[in-house]
């Protein structure tokens, strides 16, 4: 198996058929070397209808978890079920373009690197385009990934037994960010592929639209780094101003 796709559902029905579908029709990669692994986090929605079309699919799993363990427990649940060489993140209400996992995971043997991501595409919560393309570095070290993040988790491609070595922690904060700068330190530069693969839905309870609380967050994350207080406010401030350039140009 090469890549196992694991998306996170939580009252998703509206859009997880859109999402598992643009994994399963990815360009150029043979059959039976993708694996979908939806885990629905305690929905209170009909997601089990809208997961019906796929009932008969040997390359989808569909699991449930008992209770809410949110969003980066419940990944980090899909990274101990993968048997994919590589696992590929996607939120249940985002979607790929076809070509996506074959370009990233050609980078990935070719680089040797530990990480792949992506450029995406900003969509409103009704999924219009917003105008918006947020692109990506080709390469990304430990120390620019300090001062913003660059890497959309929906865009991921690593390593199973690197993301095993880590799993996601901490969700009060960015979980998936202390990932990335935990792998990064470790193993040395992300590559990145400007090319909008990912399709990025904002939701209206997101934490790009709450800028505070992301900022906040932020900055605990790099207090849980080990930084004191004016390393993480040096670095926080970094943030804000890429910040303000990467969604308002």
């Amino acid at each position: 198996m090469l890549v196992s796709v694991i998306i996170p559902a939580y009252n998703a029905s509206k859009y997880i058929a859109n999402a598992v579908y643009s994994a399963l029709e990815q360009e150029d990669i043979a059959e039976g070397e993708i694996e979908v692994i939806v885990i629905d986090d305690c929905s209170s929605d009909d997601i089990d209808a809208a997961m019906q079309p796929f009932a008969g699919d040997e390359a989808v799993r569909y699991v449930k978890n008992d209770q809410n363990l949110g969003v980066a427990e419940t990944r980090n649940r899909g990274i101990r079920m993968a048997r994919g060489r590589y696992v590929a993140f996607l939120d249940a209400d985002d979607w790929w373009e076809p070509d996506k996992l074959y370009a990233q995971v050609q980078l990935l043997e070719q680089t040797g690197a530990p990480l792949c991501c992506s450029a995406r595409v900003l969509h409103e919560a009704d999924g219009t385009p917003a105008g918006r393309v947020i692109g990506v570095p080709q390469r990304i070290t430990y120390e620019e990934l300090l001062h913003t993040n660059t890497i959309p988790c929906g865009s991921v491609v690593m390593p199973t037994k690197i993301a095993r070595e880590f799993y996601m922690s901490h969700a009060e904060l960015h979980e998936d960010y202390i990932l990335w700068l935990q792998v990064l330190k470790k193993y040395g530069a992300a590559v990145g592929i400007n090319e909008p693969y990912l399709h990025c839905r904002l939701s209206e309870g997101g934490k790009s639209r709450n800028k505070l609380k992301s900022a906040q967050m932020q900055y605990g994350v790099y207090r849980y780094l080990g930084f004191g207080r004016l390393k993480s406010l040096h670095y926080l401030f970094s943030y804000a101003v890429n910040g303000v350039k990467k969604y308002y140009g």
